[in-house]
């Protein structure tokens, strides 16, 4: 049987999900089965995010308010690859 191999991820997406995990950290998130708790998500769920999943905006925005950051703030530090 042929293992099926997993989507190749956008470059763009996996800027994100860095930043999310680099936020986390920054924010005194050790792990992110606590900040899943904080944002009433699923641990996979969370982890998906930081897995460089796509995923809809008003999620990054809980997310955002949780951490105290602006949309500004978090996209500051993201550079997208051409």
């Amino acid at each position: 049987m042929e293992k099926k191999s997993s989507p190749q991820k956008e470059p763009e997406y996996i800027a994100i999900a860095n930043r999310l995990k680099s936020l986390r950290k920054e924010k005194g998130y050790k792990n992110y089965e606590h900040i899943a708790y904080d944002l009433e998500m699923s641990r996979s769920a969370y982890w998906r995010l930081e897995q460089g999943v796509n995923f809809e905006i008003k999620t990054l925005i809980k997310i955002c308010k949780l951490l105290k950051v602006s949309l500004a703030e978090f996209f500051k530090e993201i550079d997208l690859p051409e």
